[in-house]
């Protein structure tokens, strides 16, 4: 099986190729691409080197499966390349999610809507995967009715500058900053641009991805989305109403018992989910779960995952896997 990952040398690139060789995925030929500056380098996979190609002689090569983790105008230039020549496409910008045609998949959620003939997959953004991991079997017991999340996002999202910004500042460096402030010691209520609503973008495609995920285009949902100066991982407090009266005991075995969610909910022995502890793992974890007594049918959890994993380049990897295992690839 040829497998191309565009981006290859970036923070979630790496971490695809990381993830591709943990889970021990059928590759018979590695196509490592980047930018024209990285084009005759070698990366290593699998105990092997593999020399870093331009996207041009990737597409002519015609792989089986092109990951793409380098932005949305690479996304949108290339990926109909791709597609052309029968390369499935599982792209992680947000170039293509919101297209009718394109399937948005969390395969845990909703690997159904994944069509033989969509050659462009998209991959959802890191914070709304992670949330409707946790939203899936709940809704499926009670029938979600509103949904209110804020986020807490790690300077990982935002790539290997922002990292580099955080720990200049830390040491009392000079740096190139890539947010409008200062972000160490800080809280920045702001992730990508403000749209003329007055949310930021980000806000928008947790909103939108969700309805389109859950296929529930009426579902009432808001977001708040916030960058921390953090390693690890993304967290999110997420309210929640429903239709029908969520029970404690059950809400915690929905959630342990959904494939890829984990429940840490020990208040009394300081037990909770924290980026600290998701930090390269796959998991979505879950905890303080307790009833919203403000509001009918409501109910509060706490939800952490690396984003780096299956916020995104694991999520990407099981997306291949599903197609793999559907056989439309062999």
């Amino acid at each position: 099986m040829k497998i191309a990952v565009i981006g290859a040398t970036g923070l979630v690139g790496t971490k695809m190729l990381q993830v591709l060789e943990e889970r021990q995925f059928p590759i018979t030929e590695l196509i490592p691409v980047a930018s024209e500056k990285s084009v005759g380098k070698e990366i290593s996979f699998g105990g092997n080197k593999f020399t870093v190609q331009s996207i041009e002689s990737a597409v002519k090569a015609k792989p089986d499966i092109a990951i793409f983790s380098a932005g949305g105008s690479t996304s949108k230039q290339w990926a109909p390349k791709f597609a052309e020549v029968g390369t499935y496409v599982i792209d992680n910008s947000s170039a293509w999610r919101m297209e009718p045609n394109v399937p948005l998949v969390v395969p845990e959620v909703n690997s159904e809507h994944l069509d033989k003939n969509s050659f462009i997959i998209a991959n959802p953004n890191c914070s709304t995967i992670q949330m409707v991991m946790a939203l899936k079997p709940l809704h499926d017991l009670y029938e979600l009715n509103r949904v209110v999340v804020s986020t807490y996002q790690s300077v990982t999202g935002t790539g290997q500058a922002a990292v580099k910004q955080m720990f200049d500042e830390r040491e009392g460096k000079e740096t190139t900053p890539v947010y409008p402030h200062k972000i160490d010691q800080n809280v920045l209520p702001h992730i990508d641009v403000f749209l003329e609503n007055g949310y930021t973008k980000e806000e928008e495609k947790m909103m939108k991805e969700t309805k389109k995920i859950m296929n529930l285009p009426e579902l009432k949902i808001t977001a708040t989305t916030v960058r921390i100066p953090t390693m690890g991982g993304h967290s999110e407090s997420v309210n929640i109403s429903f239709h029908k009266e969520p029970q404690l005991d059950e809400v915690r075995n929905a959630l342990n018992a959904f494939p890829g969610v984990v429940v840490q909910d020990i208040p009394q022995e300081n037990i909770y989910p924290m980026p600290l502890l998701a930090h390269d793992k796959d998991e979505v974890f879950v905890g303080r779960i307790r009833k919203d007594e403000s509001v009918e049918n409501g109910l509060n959890i706490w939800v952490v995952a690396d984003n780096l994993r299956k916020g995104a380049a694991t999520n990407a990897v099981q997306i291949a896997e599903k197609l793999v295992e559907n056989r439309w690839i062999s």
